[in-house]
């Protein structure tokens, strides 16, 4: 017990004379504890103080760009899928091959598949929650129909922006819905335009016509003369009709002014208005001339309207009015340009008035990769890929590929197809195609289906325009 004590009270006599021995150091060591201190305090005082001077833009940007990257690193992996109208080898080879390439840059599997039915195979998936990601739009009207059903998503920020840098309002405002935007420019077409072979024309003694009184006269002439003047085809799936509404816009707005056709397209006169219907049966009325037709299928509503450029080129007609898409849809290895196959301007009276037309891409899913692409398929850089691939699919000529982006290298393009976007950027008026506009019940419904009937001679015009003027939602 005594030793246990002991132990005890030695234990705690050396812990006191090591208290002792810390606590018994000279002043000197004790200034320079103290000063190291303060230098220590000043010193975390200037670094807080250099962290809140840091601008607020450069920590704004740090943490954009490490959001960036992880995003981008996030993509590995992942899988888009687009849908759309266009489907012929050229058309959906070359969207693929565009696509293929950023996939491959971004570890992206993106697939577009491209179909005649599109139109009524987006509603079906629609319809059924199962939507694609992405799809590709001939119709204005159709996405602001699918955004106001709240199918379709607003661009982001980030993406709204590159949108607005690479294209001019003229061609954004159409996947503008309500002030927001939702789509997005990826092809431009011009419509008003007349294809035919200049070596013919010579050979035969015609001019290009310079006034539509002048076309109207000219194909008389042809007729006279034993030539059939038009190639006329309107069949195309699900989509049969178009071609003859494209023949009405252009007529409306060379006859009855941009005014009138916007006033149209947004229903601010009836479907019905007197002169619409006064366009329409002139459409009916030309087409009708004995002898001014040609069309391949056996009638006009059962010839593709793709279909008419074999019966061009072998001369079984002098002209074609068809938008500059058309090109694509000539054999690989045709003769474009003064030597081959040409365009004219669909010309008017009065003034130049262009109608065009184009596609756009919209997104029902919210997800970084689908962003990634959309941001992607704005830029230069899609439509240049595309463009190449096209042009390479068809032989190495002309695309059938038109893009009015900003950036874009015009010399991917051959003369005919420069040609033709200085003449959408020549134009005194350019109206998009108004079926396009109008709302899909419509522009891509009845003005489809009740102008067939009217080609087909079932109805006159004021009883299909009464019938599409009923539909109007």
């Amino acid at each position: 017990m005594r030793d246990s004590r002991l132990l005890k009270l030695l234990s705690m006599l050396f812990a006191f004379g090591l208290l002792a021995a810390a606590c018994s150091g000279d002043d000197d060591s004790t200034d320079s504890a103290d000063e190291t201190t303060e230098d220590t305090a000043a010193e975390e005082a200037e670094s807080e103080e250099a962290m809140e001077e840091e601008p607020e833009e450069a920590m704004e940007e740090e943490a954009m760009e490490e959001e960036a990257m992880e995003e981008e690193s996030s993509l590995e992996g992942t899988t888009v899928v687009i849908t759309g109208p266009e489907r012929s080898e050229d058309q959906a080879g070359a969207i693929q091959a565009a696509l293929d390439e950023f996939g491959a840059e971004n570890g992206i599997d993106i697939t577009y598949t491209g179909s005649a039915d599109w139109e009524a195979e987006v509603n079906v998936q629609v319809d059924a929650g199962s939507p694609p990601d992405i799809s590709i739009f001939p119709q204005p009207g159709k996405l602001a129909d699918f955004a106001r059903d709240g199918v379709l998503l607003p661009l982001p920020e980030n993406v709204a922006a590159a949108t607005a840098a690479n294209w001019s309002d003229a061609w954004t405002v159409f996947g503008n819905v309500d002030g927001t935007q939702v789509g997005i420019p990826v092809k431009t077409d011009l419509k008003s335009l007349v294809w035919y072979k200049p070596a013919l024309f010579a050979e035969k003694g015609y001019e290009v016509p310079t006034t539509f009184d002048a076309f109207v006269a000219l194909v008389g002439d042809m007729i006279a003369n034993g030539d059939t003047p038009l190639c006329v085809g309107i069949e195309s799936g699900q989509a049969t009709g178009w071609a003859y509404t494209d023949w009405v816009e252009e007529m409306v707005l060379r006859f009855e002014g941009a005014d009138v056709y916007d006033q149209w397209v947004n229903h601010e006169i009836p479907f019905n208005d007197e002169r619409i219907v006064a366009q329409m049966q002139a459409v009916l009325d030309l087409w009708n001339t004995e002898g001014a037709v040609f069309a391949n299928g056996g009638t006009i509503a059962s010839t593709n309207f793709g279909d008419n450029s074999v019966p061009l080129v072998d001369e079984d007609c002098m002209m074609h009015r068809q938008a500059s898409f058309f090109s694509g849809f000539f054999d690989p290895g045709t003769t474009f340009g003064a030597d081959g196959v040409d365009v004219f301007y669909f010309p008017s009276n009065e003034g130049a008035p262009v109608l065009g037309a184009g596609t756009l891409v919209a997104a029902f899913a919210d997800r970084p990769e689908v962003w990634a692409v959309m941001e992607y398929m704005s830029g230069a850089e899609y439509a240049a890929r595309r463009q190449v691939a096209q042009s390479e699919l068809n032989g190495g000529g002309v695309s059938g590929f038109l893009s009015a982006v900003n950036g874009l290298d015009q010399g991917l393009y051959t003369e005919l197809e420069q040609s033709m976007l200085a003449a959408l950027a020549s134009a005194d008026v350019v109206r998009f195609d108004a079926s396009d506009l109008m709302p899909a019940d419509v522009g891509a419904g009845t003005f489809w289906t009740e102008g067939t009937a009217a080609v087909n001679g079932e109805k006159d015009a004021q009883a299909a325009a009464d019938a599409i003027e009923a539909s109007w939602p």
